[in-house]
């Protein structure tokens, strides 16, 4: 088991390694921060600052968060460290041999990566039993969601430990059996969303149509209702029925939309550029990131 207050080390201090820095020191936990770039450890403690600021919880969380220009340096102590950088592969498998020199020989090694397999992340190390996934979900410090992937080496001690931390921060951890890419939730999310593209691709329908039918139908229901739950709902028989019609009509390409691949291609990337699949003025923006976060400080 890993102690109440113990060290913990986040490597990297960007989107998501700010925001877990962030609940584990409000939970008491002192942490040290590691990121390349020093101007991200410069805004470190005023980012943790805000966050507490807007969950109006006490911003001497902050002060337990200690931005360390030096990777060896921020894991020397660590009973835990969990990685938050690029999804990169090459680039986590340098860290985490940098992690292992470091970092004391019984400390738990984590990546947070949200699709790479923890199996090529880890295979590498000397003590791979020590080693698995953690993925938090984005913002860190409202989604509750952390999926614990373990490897073919990984120690029940070591899976047991980490996911009695996670319950001790007030997240809801879960237990990943098989180490597959994507894990569980992204698998399920892009499989949505490989859907959602062909229907626009195909020209049943515009992205907004997609939008509006996701958020006024089924995904009313997904905070209380899960898929299986409301598959047992409606009956297995029903469901088996349904399979059979539309399963053979849905997208099941093994590879990315050609839709996709032209908006990536004209420079359409999105909200950072004012247009993907749909226009984004700043304005619109804004609005959507603020009934987000109200919706998603409203579920907590």
């Amino acid at each position: 088991m890993i102690a109440a207050g113990a060290p913990v080390a986040v490597i990297g201090a960007g989107l998501m390694g700010h925001g877990i820095a962030q609940v584990f020191a409000a939970a008491g936990h002192p942490v040290s921060v590691y990121d390349p770039l020093p101007a991200s450890l410069e805004r470190l403690r005023e980012r943790v600052r805000a966050i507490c600021r807007d969950l109006e919880i006490d911003e001497k969380a902050a002060e337990r968060v200690q931005p360390v220009p030096v990777l060896a340096e921020a894991v020397r102590e660590a009973a835990f460290v969990v990685e938050a950088a690029p999804e990169d592969l090459p680039l986590k498998q340098r860290l985490f041999a940098e992690i292992e020199a470091a970092a004391p020989a019984q400390a738990i090694l984590a990546s947070n990566t949200s699709v790479i397999p923890i199996t090529r992340i880890m295979a590498g190390l000397r003590d791979r039993s020590r080693a698995l996934g953690t993925h938090w979900w984005n913002p860190p410090y409202l989604v509750p969601l952390v999926e614990v992937t373990g490897t073919e080496w990984t120690s029940p001690e070591v899976m047991e430990a980490t996911i009695a931390l996670h319950r001790s921060l007030g997240k809801t951890p879960v237990h990943v059996r098989r180490d597959v890419a994507g894990f569980v939730g992204n698998r399920l999310q892009h499989a949505l969303w490989r859907e959602a593209i062909a229907l626009v691709e195909q020209g049943i329908c515009d992205a907004e149509t997609v939008d509006t039918v996701v958020k006024a139908s089924f995904g009313l229901r997904l905070a209380v209702l899960g898929p299986l739950e409301n598959a047992d709902l409606v009956g297995t028989d029903l469901t088996l029925a349904i399979h059979r019609t539309v399963l053979p009509e849905i997208d099941s390409r093994p590879a990315p939309s050609p839709y996709l691949e032209r908006l990536v291609a004209e420079g359409r990337l999105g909200m950072k550029t004012g247009e993907g699949f749909r226009r984004w003025t700043p304005e619109q923006q804004e609005e959507l990131r603020r009934r987000l976060t109200e919706h998603l400080k409203r579920s907590r």
